[in-house]
């Protein structure tokens, strides 16, 4: 019993190394005049929008950016990862 509770513990505490680390790491998307920038905990960290962006078209950049984001922010955490050996090297 007391096994698991240490292997709980160890586990607990490589998860918190590891959304630290992922904490410190941002990507930036900048397209169209909207610039985002978000952590690596999924944080959305700034939004930055020039101001002659029609606003018709607002909602679908807006769309599109958090959505290369987030696939920009995936790819950095499984990076990182691998860097710290949680995961297995796919490519």
């Amino acid at each position: 019993m007391f096994n698991k509770l240490k292997q709980f513990r160890d586990l607990r505490n490589k998860a918190k190394t590891i959304q630290g680390a992922l904490a410190q790491e941002s990507v930036e998307v900048d397209s169209r005049g909207v610039k985002i920038v978000i952590d690596g905990n999924l944080e959305i960290q700034s939004i930055s929008l020039r101001e002659d962006i029609a606003r018709e078209s607002l909602e679908h950049i807006l769309k599109d950016n958090l959505n290369e984001a987030i696939k920009k922010t995936q790819r950095v955490m499984a990076k990182k990862m691998q860097e710290m050996g949680q995961l297995p090297n796919f490519g």
